[in-house]
Formats: structure tokens, sequence, C-alpha cells
């Protein structure tokens, strides 16, 4: 369903991004006053996001509620959050996207403290339902295990790269090159650890170490996927390679950072797809 896949993307990435921001956003800034000014910055915009998370939530339940039961009323919905696991996670899901949501919208350090653990629970709950719930047993729980740092991964690499574009927009005195220095290190990690959980996954679900884009439409989305991922990697590096540049182009990083967020989200499409796809 195109439909569905395309409130997948909504939700996955609000998620990933509330979760990226909330993660990195105090590990990039070590000065408390550049800290509240980004605060200032993205609290309203990451309450909007986080709303879209929680309507897009309730959209997904609904969509497969309708093509679980092949109805969409009170007792279709009861059926599937209390006899399915699909319901009994999605349950949980949306009360911990509720609960972030309220926590963001409650000014107060405290508040933000606590939407942290939200976010990343919220994000954890995404892990069971994916493609690693085909699998039973010992094998089941490594590929739910597989799949929740995969995506805490890609949340801190995609949140992180929106937040750097923040700062680089409206850097305010910040050591832009300090700053992206510090992201870089941090970025290698996060790399490492999507490749890797990433490759588990192809593995375990297509039984080959990686299959060919003709056989089959999953197959074809997997490799653009793989190509954007491997196209963000390619500018990062560029990234990096440029701050050791004592003439280095500030707005020619910015766009390198916007690219490599875009394709980000390309990303984060696809999966979105492969979601409905047969491996």
């Amino acid at each position: 369903m195109i439909l569905l896949a395309i409130v997948k993307f909504i939700h996955f990435t609000s998620l990933l991004l509330v979760f990226g921001v909330s993660l990195l956003r105090p590990l990039l800034l070590a000065h408390p006053g550049q800290q509240a000014r980004l605060r200032n910055l993205f609290d309203p915009l990451l309450c909007l996001v986080a709303g879209l998370g929680l309507i897009s939530g309730v959209g997904w339940l609904l969509l497969t509620t309708a093509d679980m039961v092949g109805s969409l009323d009170t007792a279709a919905l009861s059926r599937v959050l209390t006899q399915t696991f699909f319901g009994k996670v999605w349950a949980l899901h949306l009360l911990l996207c509720v609960g972030l949501l309220v926590c963001l919208r409650i000014p107060g350090a405290r508040t933000r403290v606590v939407a942290r653990p939200l976010s990343a629970l919220a994000v954890a709950t995404l892990a069971p339902i994916g493609h690693g719930s085909l699998f039973e047993g010992l094998l089941g729980q490594v590929m739910v295990i597989n799949q929740l740092v995969h995506l805490l991964c890609v949340g801190a690499w995609l949140g992180g790269l929106l937040a750097l574009l923040f700062v680089m927009a409206r850097p305010n005195g910040e050591d832009l090159r300090q700053l992206l220095r510090r992201f870089g290190n941090l970025g290698l990690w996060l790399v490492a650890g999507v490749a890797v959980t990433g490759l588990i996954n192809v593995r375990a679900l297509t039984g080959t170490l990686w299959p060919s884009p003709g056989m089959s439409g999953f197959a074809t989305v997997l490799n653009i996927k793989a190509l954007l991922v491997l196209a963000m990697l390619g500018l990062a590096l560029f990234n990096r390679r440029s701050l050791g540049d004592p003439d280095w182009d500030v707005q020619r990083l910015k766009i390198s950072v916007g690219l490599e967020w875009l394709m980000g989200l390309a990303a984060l499409l696809a999966v979105s797809m492969l979601g409905g796809m047969a491996p």
C-alpha cells in the first residue's frame, strides 16, 4: 500500500529526528548558553515533529487494522490491539508517543531530560514489528536487537545532521570547525553501526551477502537505499577532509551537510517501502 508506506515514512522520520536531536544536542554544543539557544530554536520544531509522529502512528494503526481485519470499526481496532502482537506493541508505542509529545510541550529542563529516554523507547518499540518478527526463538530476539541498534544509529545520525544544519545556519560565535570535528568523530561510530547492522539484516532476510538488483522488488529498493547511504558516506568523508583545508568554504559545507541529510530522508523512504515487501 502506497498510503501505508507514506505514513510509515512520516512516522519513522518524525521519531528518529526527535530522538537524534534530543540525544546529540547536548553532545554537540559544550557551552550551556549555546545549548539554551539551540533549545529555543528547536523546541517548537520538535513539538511539531512529535505531533506528526503521534498522528502518523495512529494512521499506521488504522491502515494496518483495515488490512488485517478488512474493516475499520471499534471492534476491529479492539481485536488488533488486544489479540495481535503488532497491536500490543503498538498500544505501548502510541502511549510513549503521547508521553513524548507532552514532555516536549511542557517547558523546563527536567521534561527535556525525560524526553530523551522516552524518544529512545518510542524508537525501540519500532524494532519488534519489522522483518525481524519473521524469525522465532533466539534468532528472532537477535534480529530485534540488531534492528534496534540500526534504528538508534540512523536516528542519531540524521538528528545530528539536522542539529548541525541549524547551528551552521546561525553559528552565533560557535567554532564550526570544532563542532564539525566533534560530530565527525561520533558519526564514524554511527555509520559503522548502521553498516554492520544493515548487513546483518540483509544476510538474515535474503540468505545472501547482498542480493542483485534484478532478483526482486525488495532487492531493487534495497540497492537504491544502499546507494543513498553510500552517497551519504561519501559526503561525510568529503566534509571531514574539508576541515583540514585552511581555506575551507563554510557555505559549501552547509550545502554538503544539507544534501547528506536529504539523502538520509530518501533512504528512510526506501525503508518504509521495504517494510511492505517480501524479502
